[in-house]
């Protein structure tokens, strides 16, 4: 699941509140704070969950600096750590990180295979030679090489929505975020055929490519519950609409002509008014909606045969225990098929 970072200082809280919970893995975004700075704390208060990224804003950083934290919070985790990296878009990474911005699929494809070779030279002594398109890294002396890892190495998710960026997760990577704003078409039709042609190029088995969907989920203990839940989902989806990347979506579900509109209005600032135009079949076509009980079957029948792993989006609903009935009904029906 997706764990809101709005006050770190209760990162000691929730993350044990998952873990006891039953939650398998939790991970930390980026938005108003560091994705990796709750993860570091959550490690010393957690025993058993699986701590990542989702994501952390891979043109924000370098190779180097992205090695460093993921093998050092792999060490404080007791190797429990999953370096989930995304893109961003041109104008936050340009404009608000001053880092350069091109060819994204290329740069992320080269980014992950420079973490690797920094990752070799520590773990087997190979020579540091990086000398790609977007990335060189040619110099490690003893005094800045921690040496290998005693846990091994921390799996590279990448994120992504078109299709030359899930093409690269399938090439390099050891998993894949999909994107909140997904439906089962979308993975049986964009998702998956990208993941196969990426690890095919690479001489992979798509199965070695863990698929967590990122899964948006509407309920609620009582009816107003339920409806804030459904009006803050309407509002996402409105917001992830005015963005390009995710229009291929739009497209094949039918909704190709709203992302103009949308578009429009934010850029007019009339963030309020852009959740009228999002209507109640493609809040239910993209989120999993219904009354607590029927959450897990749901999930099952949108992902079965799909994805590898389901992460519930939380960002919107921070209280731990909201999910915890589907988290619970979840292990029951693994448990007994």
């Amino acid at each position: 699941m997706t764990v809101p970072t709005e006050d770190l200082r209760a990162v000691r809280t929730i993350y044990p509140e998952l873990e006891a919970i039953g939650y398998d893995r939790a991970f930390s975004f980026e938005a108003k704070h560091d994705p990796f700075v709750p993860l570091a704390v959550a490690g010393e208060h957690t025993t058993r969950l699986e701590l990542g990224t989702a994501i952390a804003i891979a043109f924000a950083r370098t190779p180097m600096t992205l090695a460093n934290t993921a093998w050092d919070l792999q060490t404080v985790t007791g190797g429990r750590f999953a370096l989930g990296l995304g893109t961003q878009v041109r104008p936050h990474v340009v404009e608000r990180f001053g880092m350069p911005w091109s060819q994204p699929a290329a740069r992320m494809r080269e980014l992950v295979l420079a973490i690797r070779a920094i990752w070799d030279c520590w773990e087997h002594g190979t020579p540091l030679d990086v000398r790609g398109e977007f990335y060189t890294h040619t110099r490690m002396i003893p005094a800045f090489d921690p040496g290998p890892n005693p846990f091994g190495r921390p799996p590279i998710l990448t994120a992504g929505v078109g299709p030359r960026m899930t093409e690269v997760a399938g090439e390099v990577a050891d998993g894949f975020l999909v994107h909140p704003l997904n439906t089962r078409r979308s993975l049986q039709e964009l998702t998956v055929p990208a993941i196969a042609r990426g690890a095919a190029r690479a001489g992979r088995d798509p199965a070695d490519v863990e698929l967590v969907c990122v899964t948006i989920v509407v309920t609620g203990r009582d009816d107003e519950q339920y409806r804030r839940s459904y009006e803050a989902v309407r509002r996402q989806l409105a917001f992830y609409g005015s963005t390009p990347a995710y229009v291929p979506v739009l497209e094949l579900e039918g909704y190709g002509d709203l992302h103009p509109e949308l578009k429009a209005l934010a850029r007019d600032g009339r963030w309020d008014d852009m959740a009228s135009l999002v209507d109640d079949d493609l809040v239910e076509r993209v989120a999993v909606c219904g009354e607590p009980s029927a959450i897990a079957p749901a999930i099952r029948a949108r992902l079965g045969g799909v994805s590898d792993r389901v992460s519930l989006v939380n960002n919107r609903a921070p209280d731990p225990e909201h999910f915890a009935s589907v988290v619970r009904d979840l292990h029951t029906d693994a448990a007994e098929g």
